[in-house]
């Protein structure tokens, strides 16, 4: 009882702070694959390095636990379901969760897993991690679990008239491209040539998606990789970001919105939606105080240079007001960053949002 009065606390609170949603006529699934700036806590299950289970991680989240998302408190999809989803006070669990089952496993599910990319020699350093196709792979055995509980027929409704975010691509450069000096990668393919390989290689990946019966998807870019507190402590010269990975997200992103839009003359229809967390972010980092944070180049929690190198650990610095920072670890967002980018994919104007917001999305599906 006492936790159901503090999720529903929560979700009045953050209803307050993002806006209101056009009501909906029923709750609706939510799925969410990608890396880490979504896992949920599937690595919690897996041998991987790629964990964030232990604290500070979760030091804001409503148990002060940590769960397993790489963010001192809530993520972005948190605040897709509690505002967007109307899908009351429930968090989505983790595939691999044993809790999910029965009525929660209606609900739907997240599949991500830190470490991953769009290509499956992405993160190996990380071991055992659920790649893109072990995702798809889960995803298929899910809606094998729910027809056992409703029938075939309903749960292909449930999935065709769930919302989907993808969040992936950041990895490939980051712990693949620029892991280390002359990578693998970097010797195969020029920056240009290489996001040229890449962004077909995604395309497969949503076309998989389609396939497994996604209609609505929400796909976002990477943002400025080159400005991440981890960058800028390895590679920064005088504070200023790192123009290599810089180059590479200028590249990357507008070629996924064109794909993204081509996918969808092929479908007949707008399935894909390309939300531009990279302008987002850039935002954040030429003009911090805007939006309320003292920094966006020294993350909250982290040791040397810029709080950049490293885990985030119990013996990390750790910044008192995490509200005031952009980043909270070396790579991720702060719960509050994390708010401030749903705020634009449900209210974004085509800059951020394309061909439309999550808002227009919902209003749309309620009327149909």
């Amino acid at each position: 009882m006492a936790n159901s009065i503090l999720l529903s606390s929560i979700l009045l609170a953050l209803v307050t702070t993002i806006g209101t949603l056009a009501p909906q006529a029923e709750a609706r699934a939510f799925f969410v694959f990608g890396d880490s700036r979504v896992d949920h806590g599937n690595n919690n299950y897996l041998l991987t390095t790629a964990r964030a289970d232990s604290p500070p991680y979760g030091i804001d989240f409503p148990t002060h636990q940590p769960t397993g998302r790489f963010s001192n408190g809530l993520s972005i999809p948190d605040f897709i379901i509690f505002v967007g989803q109307a899908l009351g006070t429930e968090f989505l669990l983790p595939y691999l969760s044993p809790k999910l089952t029965g009525k929660k496993l209606l609900m739907g599910a997240n599949f991500a897993s830190a470490g991953i990319g769009i290509l499956n020699d992405t993160g190996v350093q990380f071991v055992n991690i659920l790649r893109m196709f072990q995702q798809f792979e889960y995803f298929q055995e899910y809606q094998q679990r729910v027809a056992a509980i409703i029938e075939a027929k309903q749960t292909k409704k449930l999935v065709n008239e769930a919302l989907v975010l993808i969040t992936v691509g950041g990895n490939d450069f980051v712990s693949n491209y620029y892991l280390v000096p002359n990578s693998l990668r970097s010797q195969q393919y020029s920056v240009p040539n290489y996001v040229k390989f890449i962004i077909p290689e995604y395309r497969k990946l949503l076309q998989r998606q389609y396939d497994l019966r996604a209609r609505r998807v929400l796909v976002t870019g990477t943002g400025p990789m080159g400005c991440a507190p981890a960058e800028l402590a390895l590679r920064s010269r005088n504070g200023k970001c790192s123009p290599e990975l810089q180059q590479a997200a200028a590249l990357y992103n507008p070629q996924l919105t064109a794909m993204i839009k081509n996918l969808n003359e092929q479908y007949g229809s707008d399935i894909f939606i390309a939300a531009n967390t990279g302008q987002m972010k850039a935002n954040f980092f030429s003009n911090p105080q805007a939006f309320g944070f003292t920094t966006s180049k020294v993350a909250c929690c982290g040791q040397g240079p810029y709080n950049g190198l490293g885990l985030c650990t119990s013996a990390s610095n750790l910044c008192s007001n995490r509200d005031e920072y952009m980043f909270w670890d070396p790579f991720h967002p702060s719960e509050r960053a994390n708010r401030l980018i749903v705020q634009q994919i449900l209210n974004g104007s085509t800059k951020y949002m394309n061909p439309m917001n999550l808002s227009t999305i919902l209003a749309l599906d309620s009327r149909t």
